[in-house]
């Protein structure tokens, strides 16, 4: 039979008594009596079975049953007490965690979070691109923006766009005179190059095309395609800024191949009035 779990109170005495040596020096740490501190202490010696101190003048000196017991309850009072303080991180009314694709975070929602900003200057985005991250829990993640909706209770969910994969090159970029029939240098994700669905549409619109990377972060390719390494197929998303910005131009031989729906995803009761505005503001930024 599982040995049962000790009062965290008992654990807390017997780490703050470990920590300093002295009962008194843990009472006053724990704002409790001397007393209360050894009666922690004796009932937890009493639940195991065994002595965890021995008295040495003044002092109290772990037994090696209290080394071992100060090194697991140690790290666990340390594991509460970051939770604890990641708890109320997150809680802070200011922060809003947004979960989004690296593409989409890099392409549409970073050139977005300075008009944000300014329409809500208290506001601290936390902005992750884990895409594994598939929920809305108002705690660790109030909007989610994916390529797919997440079907959660009680979250909202809108499309914010549509989304394709386009070809671009940078303007810098000197292409050979053949290159529309198959003689130039490709830039692509591996995952859309090995794709059974997507890797065919690539050979034959780049047949004969030399490649010249591939890359398993959208955000890489986008950064060889600025510098002129090729010409690289990734979503318009992602290439939204550098495309209005004439940093990167279309490759017009390629026809662009839809990629779908852009989700944005919220609770149907956030926990603040400022995510309410977010979430209005980020809608209102659809095409």
């Amino acid at each position: 039979m599982a040995t049962p779990i000790p009062s965290l109170r008992w654990l807390q005495g017997f780490e703050a008594v470990a920590r300093h040596g002295n009962v008194t020096r843990a009472a006053e740490a724990l704002f409790i009596s001397q007393s209360a501190v050894s009666h922690q202490i004796a009932q937890l010696e009493s639940q195991l079975g065994q002595p965890l101190f021995r008295r040495v003048g003044r002092g109290m000196e772990l037994t090696m049953a209290g080394e071992h017991l100060l090194e697991t309850v140690s790290k666990a009072l340390d594991h509460i007490r970051w939770g604890l303080g990641r708890l109320e991180t997150y809680l802070d009314a200011q922060l809003l965690t947004i979960v989004c694709p690296a593409d989409v975070a890099q392409g549409w929602l970073q050139p977005r979070l300075d008009a944000l900003q300014e329409a809500h200057p208290t506001l601290c985005p936390v902005v992750s691109v884990d895409e594994t991250v598939r929920y809305v829990d108002q705690v660790d993640v109030d909007i989610v923006i994916g390529r797919s909706p997440l079907q959660q209770a009680d979250v909202a969910e809108r499309i914010l766009f549509e989304d394709a994969l386009v070809a671009v090159h940078s303007p810098a970029m000197s292409l050979p005179p053949g290159a529309s029939k198959g003689q130039g240098r490709l830039l692509c994700l591996e995952v859309d190059a090995m794709s059974p669905t997507l890797g065919p549409t690539l050979k034959q619109h780049f047949d004969g095309w030399a490649r010249r990377g591939l890359f398993d972060d959208a955000r890489l390719l986008l950064d060889a395609a600025l510098r002129g390494r090729g010409v690289a197929v990734l979503s318009r998303v992602l290439a939204e800024e550098a495309l209005a910005q004439g940093r990167l131009h279309l490759w017009s031989d390629f026809a662009p191949v839809p990629r779908g729906p852009v989700w944005l995803a919220w609770a149907q009761q956030p926990r603040s009035a400022l995510i309410e505005s977010v979430v209005a503001h980020l809608l209102s930024e659809t095409p």
